[in-house]
């Protein structure tokens, strides 16, 4: 699988990143989750994991041909927004030997496999007088 760099919202050493593959997917890569608060509400299958990244990560999405990478519906992939501005985005496990050879993962980090699909659809405004954003 190859990878395109699609940008990081992060400092050096610090860098959750979001890359777009060529089998029409998306590759976050963020920090792996300690918090057991966090823990405690996630169902996480075999298989799968969950990181957090800064919600403005999406906001390269707009560098790969989308009009933007402003999340509009907080649903799966998204799984917990948090009061830090933060979000859990779960899905498959990394496990490309190809892709990870393309990327810098520190320890504390983790990289997950998310189909274009789901990520575009964040992107939809689904929004009316019955369904409010949540904040």
């Amino acid at each position: 699988m190859k990878l395109r760099f699609l940008g990081k919202n992060s400092t050096p050493g610090d860098s959750p990143t979001l890359y777009a593959t060529d089998q029409d997917s998306y590759v976050v890569q963020g920090w792996r989750i300690y918090a057991q608060d966090l823990l405690m509400q996630l169902d996480v299958p075999e298989g799968q994991t969950a990181v957090e990244v800064p919600i403005e990560l999406f906001e390269h999405l707009a560098k790969d041909g989308l009009a933007s990478g402003e999340i509009k519906r907080f649903e799966a992939p998204i799984m917990i927004c948090t009061e830090n501005g933060t979000c859990i985005v779960q899905g498959p496990m990394m496990r490309d030997a190809e892709a990870l050879s393309q990327m810098r993962l520190p320890d504390y980090e983790d990289c997950i496999e998310v189909p274009r699909s789901s990520i575009t659809a964040l992107l939809e405004d689904s929004s009316g007088p019955d369904h409010p954003r949540p904040a």
